[in-house]
């Protein structure tokens, strides 16, 4: 009987230790309903940063005779992009465990990604789609700088090329495990990844192709506010997947990430138009919809680094700088960047990548690095980011240059627009 009594005492306490075992080293590899319902909506909500979002706050600010010109450049990016993402983009990214600067073709065509495989606490095949959104939007972000005068096939081939060369490596050195974040430099939804690339490469492309006929001599208004404010709006919403999606969870760091954007964002926005009220006597509708999106840029590598007070002052330090860039920089260097890519994306991601460190919480500081030493790893990252993305981008111009015999539409196209002259269509239709 007493050997019965242990023996039942035995197995009880083997049943029992289990269950008071610690199961966070299991978490990663079970799949988690309410985490992967949430990234399959933030995927959602960035694809429609780009469509309708992005075309519209960009068609929008180009002249009529442009405009669906700008809509087919965000259209064809979601195809070819999307396509090329799975593809090889997805495993030169995400693949290569151990390689500092770019991944390996080993999940070419996602090769070994089964719907039971998991990434964290959802689907890889969800993450896949969550980060073939950004790789999308990305490259769409850039057609603003050189909007009304690049051929549509330069566009097309300067987009796969710059896909393949500069964004996936920097996400690779950032997200996949390289260099960067080897490093320790801080890019939570993409500062360095997303912004500073486009933004950069944006200022390079175009210098390299040229100012538009008669910028500085001709009117070139927006064609309607209205869809600009509308295409803001959009991205403003979408934006929330892109940060708060980052988390990869439906949890505190999420949470945070939610905060912040929002916080920042309208601490932006409103500096930007007291700035503008008091420098130009009047506040614009344009300046607003800038505000909103110098703010949404800046906060995104820095959203579960900062507290909300940090993010009113990301959002505060990024109306100052982005609207310097907007208003005295572009005049004074005399680029023609059209729609300001460069001072709100290259300039807003440069910012917030650096306000990571100067404003990071305590809670995501690490005591061993200290707020100096983090400082100096993201303005590292700033610089490389900076020059491979420019450097990167001129090499691919160059090379397109020579093989399509040139970057840009003739001056008689340019004068009648992109959209009769690429696509054959109008916006409106013909006049009555």
């Amino acid at each position: 009987m007493r050997n019965a009594t242990r023996k039942a005492l035995s197995w009880g306490i083997a049943g029992i230790v289990p269950l008071l075992a610690p199961t966070q080293a299991f978490a990663e590899d079970t799949l988690d309903s309410g985490d992967t319902a949430w990234i399959l909506t933030s995927s959602l909500l960035v694809l429609m940063m780009t469509l309708p979002g992005l075309a519209l706050f960009y068609g929008g600010l180009v002249r009529t005779k442009n405009l669906l010109s700008v809509l087919m450049q965000c259209l064809i990016s979601a195809g070819a992009i999307g396509v090329l993402w799975v593809a090889v983009g997805y495993s030169l990214a995400f693949g290569g465990e151990g390689n500092r600067f770019f991944g390996d073709f080993s999940m070419a065509m996602l090769s070994g990604i089964t719907p039971d495989s998991l990434f964290g606490t959802i689907p890889t095949y969800v993450f896949v789609m969550f980060q073939g959104m950004f790789a999308i939007i990305t490259p769409a972000l850039m057609l603003g700088a050189f909007a009304e005068r690049m051929k549509f096939s330069a566009y097309l081939s300067f987009i796969v090329l710059w896909v393949l060369i500069v964004y996936c490596p920097l996400a690779h050195m950032v997200w996949g495990g390289g260099w960067i974040a080897q490093l320790g430099a801080l890019d939570f939804a993409g500062g360095l990844v997303v912004h500073m690339s486009s933004g950069f490469s944006a200022l390079a492309a175009a210098i390299y192709v040229g100012k538009r006929k008669g910028y500085g001599k001709e009117p070139m208004a927006p064609n309607s506010l209205p869809l600009t404010v509308i295409g803001t709006s959009l991205l403003w919403v979408g934006w929330f997947g892109f940060n708060a999606g980052s988390a990869l969870a439906a949890d505190g760091s999420a949470g945070l990430a939610f905060l912040t954007t929002q916080t920042a964002t309208a601490t932006c926005l409103l500096t930007w138009v007291v700035i503008e009220w008091l420098h130009r006597g009047k506040p614009t509708v344009l300046g607003a919809a800038t505000g909103a999106v110098a703010g949404l840029v800046a906060i995104t590598p820095a959203c579960v680094s900062v507290s909300p007070a940090g993010a009113m002052a990301v959002g505060a330090g990024a109306a100052l700088i982005c609207y310097a860039a907007v208003t005295l920089l572009k005049p004074a260097l005399g680029y023609d960047d059209s729609l300001d890519v460069f001072g709100v994306h290259g300039v807003g991601g440069a910012w917030g990548a650096l306000a990571t460190g100067l404003f990071i919480a305590d809670f995501a500081l690490d005591a061993e690095v200290g707020r100096g030493g983090q400082i100096m790893k993201q303005l590292e990252s700033i610089g490389f980011t900076a020059v491979y993305a420019v450097v990167m981008s001129l090499a691919i111009l160059f090379v397109l240059k020579l093989v399509l015999g040139g970057l840009r539409v003739d001056e008689e196209a340019e004068h009648e627009g992109l959209d009769l002259a690429e696509h054959s269509e109008t916006a409106y239709g013909p006049a009555n």
